[in-house]
């Protein structure tokens, strides 16, 4: 009776080994099928938390036109702009994590605004899930052609001379215009005005017209007034030099340590997405970057095309927000 008995029970034990490895194949083959057939044939909507005609809007743009041949199903791009670009991290942070809704940011939503904001409408780490580095714009620090500083020092030594005297103009509070030339202070001591504007683009012309004595503009902005010499270029930060200002040192060969700081443009999903899908959009939208389209956009915008894993993006968004989130406690920033 006992050895019918151990009997029975081993052959249910095999039974249901058997029908747990077949479910498990089969759960295994169904995640498989549905991340290779993403999107399925249903539209994409790209969410960008910006106006029509930024940089990050004109890139993701170009990316969509070529996902939408490639997938054979419309990708949308949607602007949500407003609230320094956290109402359209919002809108992606609450849809449904099928991987049909994109969030195509920047630096500033996901790691400047969230210590500036007391109530923010998601949390910038665990709302999101990384998906990939679009690219990377390198800025510039730059003075009016008729200012008297021909390098960083000099510029430093000047604002040592007058203390609170020398302003720097940025695109806005909270901007990574702002954040480096706050950075900037920490690293000399030396208290500047910040002279905050609405948009990159009236910053840069005050600049050139002398009313503030510098600012760190996207080189794509400055580049046009450097090489016609209304504009000087003291350093750029970049980790290295840029081959469209070859003789223009960095900010680390100028003397700072840890100042390299590029303003990254990304894609996130919704935090539950599932892991197959992200890297099945992570492979394709790689593959557009390869495109000559979009490279040769990249290039006129001033954006470095990027790609890598979504935990190469994770350590970048991390370590910025970290990175900021010190900065703007230690200079008392307020929005």
């Amino acid at each position: 009776m006992i050895g019918k008995t151990m009997n029975g029970t081993s052959k249910m034990t095999t039974i249901t080994r058997r029908i747990f490895f077949l479910s498990a194949l089969l759960f295994s083959i169904n995640s498989v099928q549905a991340a290779s057939s993403w999107p399925d044939g249903k539209p994409v909507t790209w969410i960008v938390p910006y106006p029509p005609g930024g940089s990050t809007d004109v890139l993701a743009r170009s990316i969509a036109q070529e996902l939408d041949k490639k997938l054979n199903a419309r990708v949308i791009v949607e602007n949500r702009p407003g609230a320094t670009g956290t109402i359209g991290a919002a809108r992606v942070a609450r849809a449904k994590p099928d991987g049909l809704t994109l969030l195509g940011t920047s630096i500033g939503p996901q790691a400047i605004a969230p210590h500036l904001m007391a109530k923010l409408p998601y949390d910038p780490i665990a709302s999101f899930k990384p998906v990939i580095t679009i690219g990377t714009i390198p800025h510039v620090l730059v003075v009016g052609a008729k200012q008297p500083y021909q390098n960083v020092k000099e510029l430093i030594d000047a604002a040592k001379a007058e203390p609170g005297k020398l302003a720097y103009a940025s695109g806005g509070t909270g901007t990574i215009l702002q954040m480096q030339g706050e950075l900037l202070q920490i690293k000399t001591g030396v208290r500047f005005v910040h002279v905050p504007y609405k948009g990159d683009s009236p910053a840069l012309q005050d600049t050139l017209g002398q009313q503030v004595q510098f600012m760190f503009a996207p080189i794509a902005a400055a580049l046009p007034h450097i090489q016609s010499g209304t504009l000087r270029a003291l350093a750029v930060t970049s980790t290295d030099r840029l081959k469209a200002l070859p003789n223009v040192p960095t900010m680390q060969q100028e003397g700072f340590d840890d100042f390299a700081v590029e303003q990254w443009q990304a894609v996130f999903v919704p935090v539950d997405t599932p892991d197959d899908t992200v890297q099945k959009i992570n492979a394709d939208i790689a593959e557009m970057l390869t495109t000559p389209t979009v490279k040769t956009l990249a290039d006129k915008l001033g954006i470095t095309l990027a790609g890598g894993t979504p935990d190469d993006l994770d350590k970048t968004r991390k370590a910025d927000f970290e990175k900021w989130g010190s900065v703007i406690k230690q200079t008392n920033i307020k929005n």
